[in-house]
């Protein structure tokens, strides 16, 4: 790990995050510990390599891990998110590294509100924001207001935000509302407003890409952001 972190600053790469993808909040008492304890040990590798942050999902109530349920969006799990945020962070006691929710369609935190009042709830230095948008584009309104969602995501959250993801949304014209993650340049995010609000953080914030199926479709993400931000007079 030592070696990792040395190499790295020699570079003068950014490690942006250690995943600590499981479920603090499954039904299931053997699997909600060892999810707790897999993020424990994430936030602590995230904290020994010097990565920005540790992150993962609040949790499900349901069968699957990362899954919609009735149970998710409610004032009981609500509670049950800070008493296991409190507990992962509080036993890992990160130096440098902070924990981080990725926000989801269908459980807490789902918009740049309710972020807020879990960081206010959570009430820990070392929690911070992982923000992205395109997971809290969950109907048609947010779809096509995308930009003012995503300013009101670095207007509320931008302070506390310290690595972001890169994808994008497509709306299906099938009953009822279907929405899709495609490769960036390829559904509505506006990347304009996503890089003029990112270019306002500390510069070395992350962004990165994530989900495609192979090295050309990286490529050709990261062609289109790239030269969305030169043609927004921002150095590639």
């Amino acid at each position: 790990m030592r070696a990792y972190r040395q190499a790295a600053e020699a570079a003068d790469i950014v490690i942006a995050e250690v995943g600590a993808w499981s479920n603090p909040l499954s039904s299931d008492p053997a699997e909600r510990a060892q999810a707790l304890e897999t993020c424990k040990a994430a936030l602590t590798l995230a904290d020994s390599i010097g990565a920005r942050c540790c992150v993962n999902v609040t949790g499900s109530r349901g069968a699957r891990w990362d899954g919609p349920d009735p149970k998710n969006l409610t004032g009981e799990t609500f509670d049950m998110i800070v008493a296991s945020v409190r507990e992962i962070v509080d036993a890992g006691q990160p130096e440098s590294a902070y924990y981080t929710l990725e926000a989801m369609q269908w459980m807490y935190p789902d918009s740049p509100d309710s972020y807020l009042r879990l960081l206010g709830a959570i009430d820990r230095d070392r929690v911070a924001v992982h923000l992205d948008p395109v997971n809290m584009i969950n109907s048609a309104e947010r779809y096509f207001r995308n930009a003012d969602l995503v300013r009101e995501c670095f207007a509320k959250l931008g302070r506390y935000t310290v690595s972001c993801h890169a994808k994008d949304v497509h709306l299906d014209d099938r009953s009822i509302v279907h929405l899709d993650e495609v490769t960036p340049g390829d559904g509505a995010l506006d990347y304009g407003v996503f890089l003029e609000e990112l270019d306002r953080l500390d510069a070395d914030t992350p962004l990165i890409l994530e989900h495609l199926p192979d090295e050309a479709e990286y490529d050709r993400a990261a062609a289109f952001i790239r030269k969305v931000q030169r043609e927004g007079g921002r150095q590639a």
